[in-house]
């Protein structure tokens, strides 16, 4: 039987159909994409800004902007699309974002007239690019100061037509005056606002002391600063931990009055990470729920005098407490949560705020050296021209003759060259001198420069060649800044301490349950009834039971991770599952980082003194440690240097009562002794004492309490009632299990 035929459409498409490795595919097609999303359009860089904004900005300059009258803002879009091809509406919304109008920056960098929406609001609407006007503010000065005299590299746009700078020479560390947020392929940047004055004194002090500590520059930059004001809780550990690493949260709250004779609340300054209508919808729906009884109506006041929220509130009611709840159950009380993500170099790095304004510091001492050179080769340039001039006026009648004399216009600078020992630079600008200034008055006027300008040539060449110098003139330069554009701080700190507690009734219904946590870190919340029809759990293959007690759904939930974190969730923030369910991933839940997992829970309804959480590591180490010490008055969800981190941690759990414990090592052997020789430490990060001395490459692999160790009970000589103890040899160092 023949065979039958291909049909042509279906060959042409199988001869382009080729056997291709997906990683190669990834690497040839994917990732172009993702370097470009990364380098070149989401995370901003030194200089504060990302390539959009910068665009934008540079169009304006070269528009003349900065000192002329305001245009349309569709002429500025419609220009600005030579050196930003993505179209009309992402540029206009850039544009939007940097106006004074729309209230996002502590510093706008475009004047505005129009309606341009405000930060505060997701539907309150800008107006079209043909109905708005815009120019550049003052402070833009002070973000292009160079750029004509080669402080940054230019390079051409994308059709060659025109060249665009590659960074903008900011005199002051815009970076972190300007708030920054964007994400990427894999990553992500949000860089919060600084008081400028406050950021200017701090990099002040790192230009003197490049080893200003963390706690200097706290004292000199308080704390992050919003254009929408504000309250921020100060936590000064907290905010520690962001100026050195770049990464972490704060909380801010809003700001309000209560008119005792209309019995209203008045909000007048929110939180920048929330918007207007996110509260009014939590607000809404509590009513519904009737958890919200005190308020009985609620509008949006916005007016042309700003922002305010107005909350009708019944007679008698507490305006504080009423805050303190709206401050629990909306966003009135957010966390901002920092990611200083910036490309240096063109390679995105995560830095502290000392980490950024070193870099800033370099990178501005390179932006003025070039200026000055730049500077300076024209200071030369004029002084060579000069010097000519001295040359001629020795004799202005021979120049005058020999230009008389010279019967073709081409000889006349080979002429000049050969008369007066002249190269053809200054030939070139002998001959163009008018007729009139060939006399002796305006040359003698001009030589006179002479003297100046090699004294001018001299310091600059001193300064090129000396950082120090130059890190003089930047400072000169910040405190000027600081001067002419500094403002008061809009965002207030409060203390926690300053807090007035006030007592809340705790609407969360209360019932008993089963929390269960697996070995991999999932957990479960389940009633009794649902653990009546089906009590058998489900895992993934190979995960089991690391912790399960029964508890309320009002306790709160402590979960230890391997990192020396603590970490603080309450049973009724967690979902009731069926056993059949695999249940929340907990380090996905509450926020872990990167390669951190949970090793213990405990529920609680209390901190008691007199119970303990026991700490086994690697090194034979152990310690207990008051389960009082985890108690915290504000509400925080994570806690760091939970426990020591001298060690790898091998084991924790919640001691009842004193209790049998089984430590077993690498090599099979191990001791049992009682938790009561341990020793208690009120320190959380306290490294404890040697429990099991161990010899050389020998270390604790795995712990067992309770019912799990009296299985070691049998074993010979593994009983020990003194500490440091010798292991003895165990027939199986079984298998690392969790601690209850």
């Amino acid at each position: 039987m023949a065979r039958k035929k291909k049909e042509p459409e279906r060959e042409i498409k199988e001869a382009f159909i080729t056997d291709q490795a997906i990683t190669e595919t990834i690497e040839k097609n994917y990732m172009p994409y993702v370097m470009t999303v990364i380098v070149s359009r989401a995370i901003p860089e030194i200089d504060g800004f990302k390539p959009s904004h910068r665009k934008l900005l540079y169009t304006m300059y070269r528009m003349g902007l900065l000192s002329g009258g305001l245009t349309k803002s569709a002429n500025v879009v419609g220009q600005t699309m030579r050196l930003n091809p993505h179209g009309d509406a992402a540029i206009y919304e850039t544009l939007v974002r940097l106006t004074r109008g729309n209230e996002s920056l502590l510093h706008p960098f475009v004047e505005s007239k129009g309606s341009f929406g405000k930060q505060y609001s997701s539907e309150m609407a800008y107006a079209a690019a043909r109905y708005t006007e815009v120019k550049l503010a003052p402070i833009c000065a002070e973000i292009f100061g160079g750029i004509d005299k080669n402080a940054v590299d230019m390079i051409p746009n994308y059709d060659n037509t025109m060249t665009e700078p590659t960074l903008l020479p900011t005199s002051f560390p815009n970076i972190l005056v300007s708030n920054n947020k964007g994400i990427a392929v894999g990553m992500a940047s949000n860089i919060c606002s600084f008081n400028l004055s406050e950021i200017c004194d701090g990099t002040i002090a790192v230009l003197k002391n490049p080893k200003t500590t963390t706690d200097r520059l706290l004292d000199l930059i308080k704390a992050p600063d919003f254009p929408g004001g504000g309250d921020l809780i100060y936590d000064r550990e907290q905010l520690r931990a962001i100026y050195e690493t770049g990464r972490g949260s704060f909380k801010l709250r809003a700001r309000y009055t209560f008119d005792k004779k209309n019995n209203v609340i008045e909000i007048l300054e929110i939180p920048y990470s929330t918007s207007i209508e996110l509260i009014l919808k939590k607000i809404s729906d509590l009513m519904k729920d009737g958890k919200l009884k005190e308020i009985t109506d609620y509008r949006d006041s916005i007016d042309k005098n700003g922002f305010k929220l107005t909350l009708d509130v019944r007679r008698g009611t507490d305006p504080d407490q009423l805050m303190a709840k709206l401050f629990r159950l909306t966003t009135l009380e957010d966390n901002f949560a920092c990611n200083f993500n910036v490309l240096i170099n063109g390679a995105p790095q995560t830095l502290g705020v000392g980490g950024i304004i070193r870099e800033w510091i370099t990178f501005r001492i390179g932006c003025l050296r070039r200026e000055l050179t730049f500077e300076l080769g024209k200071k030369k340039d004029k002084l060579h021209l000069l010097r000519a001039l001295g040359k001629i006026l020795l004799d202005i009648d021979r120049a005058i003759a020999i230009v008389r004399g010279t019967e073709k216009e081409s000889d006349v600078v080979p002429r000049l060259m050969e008369g007066f020992g002249i190269d053809q630079v200054q030939a070139e600008y002998i001959a163009e001198i008018k007729l009139r200034h060939l006399n002796r008055e305006y040359i003698i006027g001009r030589i006179r420069e002479i003297e100046s300008l090699q004294a001018e040539i001299a310091d600059l060449e001193l300064t090129v060649a000396d950082d120090l110098r130059i890190k003089a003139r930047i400072i000169e330069q910040l405190k000027e800044i600081k001067k002419k554009y500094g403002k008061p701080r809009k965002t207030f700190l409060v203390f926690p301490e300053d807090i007035v507690e006030t007592p809340t009734v705790d609407v969360t219904e209360n019932y008993g349950v089963k929390v269960i946590l697996s070995r991999e870190g999932y957990f479960k919340k389940i009633t009794y009834q649902s653990l009546r029809g089906a009590d058998e759990q489900k895992f993934k293959d190979g995960d089991g039971v690391r912790n399960e007690e029964d508890t309320e759904n009002i306790a709160e939930l402590l979960f230890f991770s391997d990192k020396a974190k603590a970490y603080k969730a309450r049973v009724a923030d967690f979902d009731q599952v069926k056993a059949s369910s695999l249940g929340d991933f907990i380090p996905g839940k509450l926020g872990f980082d990167e390669g951190e997992g949970v090793i213990m829970m405990k529920a609680l309804k209390n901190y008691p003194e007199d119970k303990y959480v026991v700490f086994l590591f690697e090194s034979g180490k152990g310690v207990r440690i008051p389960v009082s010490a985890y108690e915290t008055k504000a509400n925080r969800r994570r806690l760091i240097n939970a426990y020591s981190e001298a060690s790898p941690i091998v084991a924790a759990f919640y001691e009842y009562e004193p209790t049998e414990i089984v430590l077993l090592t690498n090599d099979g052997r191990g001791i049992m002794l009682s938790s009561s020789l341990i020793p208690k430490k009120t320190t959380r990060t306290s490294a404890g004492v040697t429990l099991l001395s161990l010899k050389r490459n020998q270390k604790v692999v795995a712990a067992y309490a309770g019912e799990d160790a009296k299985n070691y009970a049998d074993v010979p000589k593994i009983k020990k009632i003194k500490i440091p103890a010798t292991a003895v040899a165990v027939e199986s160092a079984g298998e690392q299990i969790t601690l209850e």
